[in-house]
């Protein structure tokens, strides 16, 4: 169903407010993460590895949407904070497997009371049926769209 136009495009605020609200969840979880000395970026990569099962980097950019000079660049950070470590795969040694350190594990643990807290402050000004209406319609664009993650999350409910 098409509900913009060229001559209606500039009249929505749709996109810019996907987008701001995306900068706005990161700085919020930027605040909340940094005691941990994390970033929403690296809370982002070990949410994926511990909820979702990345297993490589290939798996963190297609999830993330990242590309892998950046995905790179990232794990090497999280590796010099012993949070996880990079091996490479004995089938195909041109694979890497990524696996979560003790300490890598200990933190990922805290990330839901983390990511509860931020979300809570980001989104506390709406009634429970707004917050579910909000993620009923985020779901369905995701879900027609074939996101990986979500179709993932709803084939585990």
């Amino acid at each position: 169903m098409a509900h913009f136009t060229p001559e209606t495009f500039d009249d929505s605020l749709l996109g810019m407010l996907l987008g701001r609200t995306e900068n706005l969840k990161n700085r919020i979880l930027d605040k909340h993460l940094e005691p941990h000395s994390l970033t929403a970026q690296q809370f982002k990569v070990l949410i994926m590895i511990r909820r979702f099962c990345a297993q490589t980097p290939a798996d963190l950019c297609r999830m993330l949407s990242l590309d892998s000079g950046s995905m790179t660049r990232m794990l090497d950070r999280l590796e010099q904070k012993d949070l996880l470590t990079r091996t490479r795969s004995e089938a195909d040694r041109r694979q890497v497997r990524l696996a979560l350190t003790q300490a890598g594990q200990a933190l990922s643990d805290l990330l839901p009371y983390v990511g509860a807290q931020a979300m809570n402050e980001m989104v506390g000004v709406l009634e429970h049926s707004e917050l579910a209406t909000l993620e009923k319609i985020l779901t369905k664009i995701l879900v027609a769209s074939a996101d990986p993650i979500t179709l993932a999350r709803m084939a585990g409910k």
